[in-house]
């Protein structure tokens, strides 16, 4: 059936007579109109479309408008829509702006290139002028060094010439009585340049060493070992010393054995000129036996003469060599004050042989008057001092006879009584200490009266010399009337209102005199051997050696990092506080007057000195002249500064003033591992004006680390290696310290760069005191009867702290050479006190206080790890080293103050046009 109807459309109709080609015609226009239809839809429509959207609005009326786009808002209304649309308006306000400061920056640009353009001119320019200033500075240099060449022309030191072995050509004097300098030394031998060189015998290669005191010789030897000036080479020596006593009774040589020892010498070439016999004493009971010796033109250094015997300005009156081989005990020697005593004054003697019998026959003082022997006045003497102990106005001990058996003595000298403790013990309780010289005025001298000299002024009894003639122990060059009263005989009944009627502070004053005389030329046998060495030198005007300084020895270390500038540091307003060296380093002039300040202050007491020298010559190193440049290292001395062409404000501000415009200071800072402190404080002083260098005191046994980075400040850093660990390393006077001024700093200290300019202004105007930031005082604890250490805020102080404080190098040469050792050893034993022993020894040589400038208190940074001083101990260990700095020194030396430093302007109202000087609270 299915094929059939299939067959049946086939052949063109449908059933058996229907019509094919209808179907046929209908069926192809069905399908042409539908082409057609769809031709005209996807052809001619988006004509039409396009043709109105593009023609129909551009109508001027917008509500004709029948296929234009509509407006945002209209098209805006989905939310995500919108925020499209705010995105796209941000952007564009985003971008506009950025075209706006494009076209900004490349105005600018356009103006700096136009100012760099302008610049470099300008620094060409400055570049030419500053070659031809360099140039001008150059020429004016060297004009001024060829006139200061015609003016002072720099002379080369001589060429030395040695005499002749045997020195034949020498001249011979009338009578070795008449030896002086002039006559009996050969000043050929002893050239300016030469350095004094002394050569000393060895007493053991002469048989009259065998008879020596061992004491005397083993402390002899021992000080020869150590002075500067000995010399192994005779052939260069300007000065022969040999030494001859004290001899031992049993052995002693005859006159005539010893005199033909001394003239077998090898050096002694006929005379002995140029030689120094040393006889010293350690007993009272020393003879003279060099008397009966013919000695040449030597010349003898004892502590006995007699006036045929002695020749001024050419023999050595000397001290008794008491310690001979030991230090003195300062705790057992009684302290200056209370200054009067329970006895007015005391004696105590027995004369042996009175001068009657010693001259066999009574004079009487009429004929002394007549220029004939003189007469007794020991009588009188007697008589008198007998009479004011009766009359007990004061109490006075005079005894004139000796409960035990009495010393030997020479004829006509007063014997001493007792053992060296009693004595002593009976000086401590006496103002004054009377001391009778021998009744023979041929005698100027004895070795008693040196004795009892000598334990006068150990215990601090002012001694009271009866008899003009004596000659005391280095007399030409010590001024006596500072420490002792020296009266004739004759005038025996008013010794007692003389006594009375000197003052408290005079009598302090001696004391005090006395004190010095005795530590510094008579306490020691280095103090003993060094005096009479300096006398000599300074006769024939020779300079002293430097003392020495102590050998830096540097650690090595890294530095490279940059320091930056703390703003609090250096954070000074509009002040100038000086220019920033940009040259190398400038060290303080050198002391250059070496030669004409010994001939000068051949016969200055050092402690008479006026003005900045008034300074104590506490020196066992060569005790006679302080001034020179043994005390100074390198020869830098003190010069007073006063005011100077600084001006006002900004003049004032750059430039130093003063009469030495030009200076600079060292700091000096004493670490101990603490390295982030360290670096801190030293990058603080970066840009600090007047900086020469930075002396860091590694006080610790243990070395830097090897990767520690120290800062580039801008000048020198060295760090300094010390052989142990002690607080008195602060002030060892280092040779890497080329200044004058010293600024010593703790690691943890915080200073601003204006407190320490002000503070070194300050300090070049009193060169010879602490100046300094942080004060302290003493007071006196009444219920425990001591001194007390006190930091509390007060309206006066008496000390400055030397963790922040500027003071002379010359201090620091006292300090580690002078200062008793005793002193030193208590710093080190309790790891403190230094800055108070400084305190001391300052105020106790100038007698003046310390000067504190700004208002600052403390100077510790608040972060920084715990110091000592913190430690609970602290104070108490400061209050033992006080009480016994007072021991050590007799007295206590420290003075108050009740001011502080500011500067001139200090809140003074200027006009606003006008600069002020600095401007401290």
């Amino acid at each position: 059936e299915l094929m059939t109807g299939y067959t049946m459309l086939r052949n063109g109709g449908v059933g058996n007579g229907g019509q094919p080609w209808v179907l046929r015609w209908s069926s192809r226009i069905r399908l042409t109109w539908l082409s057609f239809t769809l031709f005209i839809i996807l052809v001619f429509f988006p004509l039409i479309a396009h043709y109105y959207l593009t023609t129909i609005d551009d109508a001027d009326d917008a509500g004709k408008r029948i296929f234009g786009p509509r407006t945002g808002n209209e098209l805006c209304e989905v939310k995500h829509v919108q925020d499209l649309c705010r995105i796209r308006e941000s952007v564009s306000e985003e971008l506009l702006q950025l075209e706006a400061k494009r076209q900004e920056l490349n105005s600018e640009i356009a103006k700096l290139n136009l100012k760099i353009e302008a610049c470099k001119k300008s620094i060409e320019n400055a570049k030419q002028d500053l070659l031809q200033l360099k140039n001008v500075i150059s020429q004016t240099e060297h004009s001024y060094k060829e006139l200061m060449a015609q003016n002072q022309p720099k002379l080369s030191l001589p060429i030395r010439l040695l005499p002749d072995k045997d020195d034949a050509t020498f001249p011979l004097p009338k009578s070795n009585r008449n030896c002086r300098l002039h006559n009996c030394f050969d000043y050929s031998r002893c050239p300016l340049t030469s350095g004094f060189p002394v050569y000393v015998y060895n007493s053991d290669d002469y048989p009259f060493g065998s008879s020596l005191d061992p004491l005397i010789k083993q402390a002899f030897e021992a000080t020869v070992r150590t002075n500067v000036y000995v010399t192994e080479n005779a052939n260069i020596a300007c000065v022969y010393i040999i030494l001859v006593g004290e001899m031992q009774e049993p052995v002693m040589p005859k006159p005539t054995e010893l005199e033909q020892q001394l003239h077998s010498l090898p050096y002694w070439r006929t005379d002995g000129h140029n030689h120094l016999i040393i006889n010293l004493s350690r007993k009272s009971e020393t003879q003279n036996f060099i008397y009966n010796i013919s000695t040449g033109r030597a010349m003898i250094a004892q502590s006995t003469f007699y006036d045929v015997q002695y020749r001024p300005g050419f023999d050595i009156v000397v001290s008794p060599l008491v310690h001979a081989m030991s230090e003195p005990n300062f705790l057992e020697i009684p302290p200056q004050v209370p200054v009067k005593r329970k006895y007015l004054f005391s004696f105590q003697g027995e004369k042996i042989e009175s001068l009657r019998s010693s001259l066999q026959e009574v004079r009487s003082f009429e004929e002394e008057i007549e220029g004939n022997a003189p007469a007794d006045y020991d009588d009188r003497i007697i008589t008198t001092l007998k009479a004011v102990q009766d009359s007990k106005l004061d109490f006075v001990l005079v005894e004139f006879t000796c409960k035990n058996q009495p010393k030997a003595s020479l004829p006509t000298e007063w014997a001493l009584c007792g053992e060296r403790d009693d004595r002593l013990e009976l000086l401590k309780l006496s103002t004054f200490a009377l001391i009778i010289t021998p009744g023979d005025t041929r005698l100027v001298i004895s070795a008693g009266c040196a004795m009892r000299l000598f334990e006068a002024l150990e215990v601090g009894a002012i001694p009271v010399v009866l008899g003009e003639q004596v000659q005391l122990p280095y007399n030409d060059v010590i001024r006596w009337n500072e420490a002792a009263l020296i009266i004739p005989k004759p005038r025996i009944t008013e010794v007692h209102f003389l006594l009375r009627s000197i003052s408290d502070n005079d009598l302090l004053a001696m004391r005090r005199q006395g004190r010095f005389l005795w530590e510094t030329y008579f306490s020691t046998s280095d103090n003993v051997f060094s005096t009479v060495l300096a006398i000599i030198r300074t006769r024939i005007q020779i300079p002293a050696a430097p003392i020495r300084e102590e050998t830096a020895v540097e650690i090595p270390h890294r530095s490279g990092k940059a320091a930056g500038t703390d703003p609090n540091m250096a954070d000074n307003g509009d002040l100038d506080l000086g220019p920033v060296e940009t040259e190398p380093p400038y060290a303080s002039p050198k002391y250059l007057r070496n030669f004409t300040l010994t001939a000068m202050d051949i016969y200055r007491n050092w402690n008479s000195a006026p003005g900045p020298f008034h300074l104590f010559p506490y020196t066992p190193f060569d005790p006679i002249l302080p001034s020179e440049a043994k005390f100074l290292g390198s020869g830098t001395g003190f010069r007073p500064i006063g005011g100077g062409a600084g001006g006002s404000g900004k003049e004032f501000q750059a430039a130093l003033g003063g009469n030495v415009p030009r200076e600079q200071f060292t700091v000096v800072m004493l670490t101990y591992e603490r390295e982030e402190v360290l670096m801190n404080s030293l990058e603080r002083l970066n840009g600090l004006p007047y900086l020469n260098k930075v002396v860091v005191v590694w006080n610790s046994p243990k070395l830097p680390s090897e990767d520690l980075l120290w800062p580039d400040i801008g000048v020198p850093i060295m760090v300094v290696r010390t052989e142990k660990n002690s607080l008195n390393n602060r002030f060892l006077p280092w040779d890497e310290i080329e200044t004058e001024a010293i600024l010593s700093i703790d690691d943890d200290a915080h200073l601003r760069h204006d407190e320490i300019m002000f503070g070194f202004r300050v300090w070049r105007e009193a060169r010879d005191r602490i100046v300094g930031f942080p004060g302290r005082y003493h007071a006196w604890d009444i219920p425990h009867q001591s001194w007390l250490y006190n930091s509390n805020y007060s309206c006066e102080l008496s000390m400055v702290l030397t963790g922040a404080a500027f003071f002379h190098k010359y201090y620091a040469y006292l300090y580690s050479y002078v200062m008793p050792q005793a002193i030193r050893d208590m710093v080190d034993e309790y790891i403190n006190c230094e800055d108070i022993a400084m305190n001391f020894l300052v105020s106790h040589l100038t007698r003046k206080p310390p000067i504190k400038v700004t208002s600052r208190w403390t100077f510790r940074c608040p972060g920084c790890p715990q110091a000592l001083s913190h430690d609970d101990s602290h104070f108490h260990e400061r209050h033992k080293c006080i009480n016994f700095f007072v021991k050590v020194y007799g007295y206590m030396p420290l003075l108050y103050t009740q001011f502080r430093v500011d500067s001139v302007l200090f809140k003074t109202r200027l006009p606003h046009d006008k600069t002020k000087c600095f401007k401290f609270i």
